[in-house]
């Protein structure tokens, strides 16, 4: 643990066992959508940029095994999330689209706010990548807020 954080002397008091649950729900939800999210926004990304995604750019980009990435693709497929053809690469389906947009929109947002707060660039590159999954609607809406505020100018 970083030396400079201040340690809370007391323990704090537990919350209600339901709302213990929401939380635990909500962290589990997250990791399952997690490695989706990740995999669709970079087949958007690929498309976007190199007009392809192909297993083997996925598979370097993730820094797995091509393997590891026809396993994933099988199941994004039979999830509904991507098309996959023959020689032709992966195509995202319309809603594996609309959540490779979901998925760029929060990690942007999270960029963004930890930017305006100081966060040096590449921290804030990586953090996000993690955070984007697991804060909710309402901190992002915070962080939406907050950024409206520190640039009053843009909309």
């Amino acid at each position: 643990m970083p030396q400079d954080l201040p340690l809370s002397p007391m323990i704090p008091e537990l919350p209600d066992p339901l709302l213990q649950v929401e939380g635990f729900q909500q962290v589990r939800e997250a990791h399952r959508l997690e490695i989706i999210e990740d995999y669709v926004e970079l087949i958007s990304d690929l498309l976007i940029s190199t007009g392809e995604a192909r297993q083997v750019q996925i598979a370097e980009r993730m820094g797995v095994a091509q393997p590891t990435v026809a396993k994933m693709l099988k199941r994004l497929e039979v999830e509904g999330y991507v098309n996959l053809r023959p020689y032709q690469g992966v195509q995202l389906s319309d809603k594996g689209q609309a959540m490779a947009e979901y998925s760029r929109n929060r990690h942007q947002l999270v960029e963004s706010f930890l930017l305006a707060i100081g966060v040096d660039a590449d921290s804030a590159r990586r953090d996000a990548e993690g955070m984007e999954h697991h804060v909710s609607q309402a901190t992002l809406d915070a962080f939406a807020q907050f950024l409206r505020q520190a640039s009053p100018n843009q909309s």
